[in-house]
């Protein structure tokens, strides 16, 4: 029951941290009334989460903190594919993680590779063609903008991560994983 308690603890904080990191802590580029492209670490808390407590604690922290984000500051109509998106930004690294056998201690080139896979798919594909479907936003000139960010992240995803899990106990002390 303690560990279960702690578990719901833990990823109530990352969602904390998600909604903080994302809507408040962020740099927004809004485009046409739509936010086109977003700068900042907002998806550290998903993507650690999912790495920590798998690929379905990924997801979770997405989506709630995607929902929970667009509660609080609201910009547009609410479209339930940014969630999606949100949820697979926490999940996808885990599941490729999760695939390779390496979950349980990735080496910082595995990790970085499965960071960099999830943010390809959720970063460079989805919310690019999410914007061009549901409002028009042409993905071509952002691009650039985006490869530049992704260059930026995955590094510094893969450190921060890293350097959290490494050097917190408290990760440690975590129940296995219930996948």
């Amino acid at each position: 029951m303690r560990q279960k308690t702690q578990r719901i603890s833990y990823l109530a904080v990352m969602i904390a941290l998600g909604v903080i990191l994302t809507r408040v802590a962020s740099f927004r580029v809004t485009i046409g009334g739509v936010e086109g492209i977003r700068l900042g670490i907002g998806a550290l808390p998903l993507i650690l989460s999912g790495i920590v407590w798998g690929p379905a604690a990924g997801f979770f922290v997405g989506a709630l903190s995607d929902i929970i984000g667009y509660m609080i500051t609201p910009l547009g109509a609410y479209m339930p594919h940014f969630t999606i998106t949100s949820g697979l930004t926490g999940a996808l690294p885990a599941l490729l993680l999760k695939f390779t056998g390496q979950a349980d201690r990735p080496g910082a080139g595995m990790l970085a590779a499965a960071i960099l896979f999830g943010q390809t798919i959720t970063s460079m594909i989805m919310v690019p063609y999410f914007l061009q479907q549901l409002f028009s936003i042409p993905w071509r000139p952002f691009f650039p903008a985006r490869l530049i960010s992704l260059a930026i992240h995955v590094p510094a995803y893969t450190f921060l991560i890293r350097s959290i899990v490494e050097r917190t106990q408290l990760f440690m002390k975590v129940p296995k994983r219930e996948e």
